[in-house]
């Protein structure tokens, strides 16, 4: 085969790879680009690929040097750039992807697909205003790839636009009408009502077949929350139940692993191993919220964000990543100073104006109070609970994108849950008082503003009024709960697991193996 023969041959083998990784194929996606490496080790293109395939896994090492030789051979390329930036954000180094994603943008000049890649890295580094300003220029040079419309309706999401948003939804649906991200999206953008939703028409198209198993993964739990916000509770409960058992064939781990991880932490960081720990860097007091996903996390932070005297980081990761790099570095001692100092520096590289007091809402940090309290003694930490049945079913319909193993079976979620139920009552008898504050979502709801000034007093500043009105926030927010913090209060959520009770039974026969029945009801 001659040089032309051999670049269409090439060609044709990456297109065919794109396609198995659009469609969730990660195993045919690297068997395709290890094969086109063997004939050319030169092909940026299928490191680029492999570098997305290792970090689907979750094989950040793999991805990194997938990502370096991608930028060795093509340097300017935004796309391998992004994918650099990506590695160095998931290993906590935001300044460097953050720099890194700078001249991504200077290359990426008006072609679409770089537009959109550096777009997306924005998002992920949560400039959300950067990231919809070239998703808009994406959109412009190519108004017809609903992937373009679906990220910039993402970005519009997080930044309050919620009718942008659902335009943009409806224009990427418009496009392919089995897009799953576009509806999943767009079914949370408001409640649904009987003469203003989109359940037949999602139905339509799960019935019409030709699905990918992502996108119809997508579509059923789209279906069940506009179903649930109809109070249609059977269908909506049929849907959650098939979206979870199609995603529980390609779970990127397993879910006891996490369950393990919670016990070994509890093992290791006992009160003694705390009272001995080299002593942190105390000069900073953060605060941390964190909790279970869907627990009321988001409605926590965004309270205290809506003081005067406090910033928002969002979710971060920082925590978690830089004492991983720790640990490989030095894995027979702990410099917790040396991680409360760069965590400091990490976590507030984009963000934070000099000198203002800010709140983390990683959710995974709950694994790491301990190590929290050791590398940053004067952090406040926040842990915010919610009545067990309702707190999995919030997390039994919803879904965690390559995120939360153990949330696809009712009886692995039930053991997640008295996992982390154990892991905090820990932490409280591990943890100074004055350290950790443990708060029910129910309690908030209840009231707002006794709950509010327990908050604020706990982290000992002095009460604003503006607490009360944190839903008129104009901050960007990144989480799942990203539309509902931008509504005052409200109660309907409380109980909503009840119209399920009977389909619910392996998970409440499970948690009442050791919560009484009592805490259940």
């Amino acid at each position: 085969m001659d040089a032309t023969g051999q670049h269409a041959a090439s060609a044709a083998s990456i297109e065919a790879a794109r396609r198995a990784f659009a469609s969730g194929d990660l195993s045919s996606t690297e068997t395709i680009c290890a094969k086109v490496l063997a004939g050319n080790s030169l092909d940026w293109r299928a490191w680029a690929l492999l570098t997305e395939t290792a970090l689907m896994r979750d094989r950040l090492d793999a991805a990194t040097v997938s990502a370096e030789r991608a930028v060795a051979l093509a340097p300017t390329n935004p796309i391998t750039l992004v994918l650099r930036a990506k590695c160095l954000f998931m290993k906590g180094e935001a300044r460097q992807a953050s720099a890194v994603t700078d001249v991504a943008a200077m290359h990426a000049g008006e072609d679409a697909d770089a537009l959109d890649s550096v777009g997306a890295m924005f998002g992920l580094l949560g400039l959300q205003q950067q990231a919809r300003e070239l998703f808009r220029r994406a959109v412009a040079r190519k108004p017809g790839v609903p992937q373009y419309l679906f990220n910039l309706a993402a970005a519009e999401r997080m930044i309050g636009a919620l009718g942008d948003a659902e335009a943009h939804c409806n224009a990427a649906i418009a496009c392919d009408r089995r897009y799953g991200l576009a509806h999943y999206l767009r079914s949370d953008l408001r409640i649904q009502s009987r003469d203003r939703n989109h359940v037949d028409e999602m139905e339509a198209v799960i019935a019409a077949g030709r699905l990918s198993a992502p996108s119809e993964i997508m579509l059923r739990f789209a279906l069940g929350k506009e179903c649930e916000d109809l109070e249609r509770w059977d269908r909506a409960f049929a849907h959650v139940e098939a979206g979870n058992n199609l995603q529980r064939r390609s779970l990127p781990r397993d879910p006891a692993a996490e369950i393990g991880e919670v016990d070994a932490i509890i093992r290791a960081h006992t009160r003694r191993w705390i009272d001995a720990a080299p002593r942190g860097y105390a000069d900073a007091a953060p605060v941390f919220v964190s909790g279970l996903p869907r627990t009321g996390t988001t409605l926590v932070e965004r309270i205290i964000a809506s003081h005067s005297a406090m910033h928002s980081v969002g979710e971060t990761s920082a925590f978690a990543a830089e004492m991983r790099r720790t640990m490989a570095e030095r894995p027979r001692g702990s410099d917790l100073e040396g991680i409360g100092r760069r965590y400091l520096d990490q976590a507030t590289a984009l963000r934070v104006p000099n000198n203002v007091r800010f709140v983390d809402k990683t959710l995974e940090n709950y694994l790491y109070c301990g190590l929290i309290h050791a590398a940053l003694p004067s952090a406040k930490i926040i842990l915010v609970q919610r009545h067990p049945m309702d707190a999995c079913w919030a997390i039994y319909k919803a879904h965690f994108r390559n995120k939360f193993a153990f949330s696809y079976d009712q009886t692995q979620l039930a053991d997640y849950y008295l996992a982390y139920r154990r892991l905090t009552r820990h932490w409280r008898d591990v943890l100074p008082p004055d350290v950790l504050m443990e708060i029910n979502y129910e309690d908030v709801v209840r009231d707002q503003a006794a709950a509010s000034r327990d908050i604020i007093r706990f982290l000992g500043l002095s009460w604003e009024d503006g607490v009360m009105r944190f839903h008129e926030s104009p901050a960007p927010s990144a989480t799942a709960s990203a539309v509902q913090v931008r509504r005052p209060i409200y109660a309907s959520s409380v109980g909503k697991w009840r119209h399920h009770a009977e389909r619910l039974g392996p998970l409440s026969e499970r948690l009442a193996r050791e919560i009484p029945e009592a805490e259940l009801i």
